[in-house]
C-alpha cells in the first residue's frame, strides 16, 4: 500500500505537469467551459492507458531497440501538434469564447486529445521506467499491471478536470476579440513549442 501510495504521488505529480494534453484541457475549458473540456479529457486518458498497454507489448521493446521506428513516431506527433499550433494562430481573428457556435464537437476534441497523446512516444518509456518499480515479482503480474494503467488514468481525469474547473473561470476576462486573440495565439505557440521539443527529443 505505500508503494501505491507512492505511485499515486510520482504519477499526480508527472500528470500535473505542463504538456500538451494539459494546454488542450485548458484550452477548451476556456473556449467552451468546463463541459467542453471533457471529451477532450477522456481523450487523454484513454490514449494514456493504450500507452500503457504498448508499454508492456514488444512494441515498446520495438520503439525502444530501433532508432528508425522512434523517430517516425516523434516526427509524425510533432508534426501533428504543430499542425495544432498553425491552427490556432489562424483561428485567433474570427474566435469568441462568447459565441456558443465555436463549440467543436466532441469527437473532434476527444479525438485531439487522443492522437495529442498517443502519437508522442516519451510516455511508453515513462511506463517502461516507472511500472516495474512498483510491480512485486512474486505476485500476479497481469493484476498489478491493469491496478497501475487504470490508476493512472483515473488520475489524468481527475487532475484534467481539476485544470479544467479553474480554466473555466478565465472565460469571461478573454471573450473580448483581443482576448480570444491571446489565447489562441498563446496556445498555438505552446502547441508548436511541444511539437519543435517533440521533435528534437532522443529517447
Amino acid at each position: 500500500m505505500e508503494n501505491y501510495i507512492l505511485f499515486i504521488a510520482i504519477a499526480s505529480a508527472t500528470i500535473a505537469s505542463p504538456g500538451p494534453g494539459v494546454v488542450l484541457t485548458i484550452t477548451n475549458a476556456i473556449k467552451d467551459g468546463f463541459l467542453g473540456a471533457i471529451s477532450g479529457v477522456f481523450g487523454v486518458a484513454i490514449a494514456m492507458l493504450c500507452i500503457a498497454v504498448i508499454s508492456a507489448t514488444s512494441l515498446a521493446a520495438i520503439l525502444s531497440t530501433s532508432a528508425l521506428a522512434f523517430t517516425i513516431l516523434k516526427y509524425i506527433g510533432s508534426a501533428y501538434l504543430i499542425y495544432l499550433g498553425i491552427k490556432m494562430w489562424r483561428s485567433s481573428s474570427n474566435f469568441n469564447v462568447s459565441n456558443n457556435n465555436s463549440v467543436k464537437s466532441h469527437k473532434k476534441k476527444f479525438t485531439e486529445g487522443f492522437l495529442i497523446t498517443l502519437l508522442n512516444p516519451k510516455p511508453i518509456f515513462f511506463f517502461m521506467a516507472l511500472f516495474p518499480q512498483f510491480i512485486n515479482p512474486n505476485e500476479a503480474y497481469i493484476f498489478q499491471f491493469i491496478l497501475l494503467a487504470i490508476t493512472f488514468s483515473v488520475l489524468v481525469v481527475i487532475i484534467h478536470f481539476s485544470y479544467a474547473f479553474f480554466a473555466k473561470s478565465a472565460r469571461t476576462k478573454l471573450s473580448t476579440p483581443k482576448g480570444s486573440r491571446i489565447l489562441s495565439k498563446a496556445s498555438g505557440t505552446f502547441y508548436m513549442l511541444f511539437g519543435a521539443g517533440l521533435a528534437t527529443a532522443n529517447k
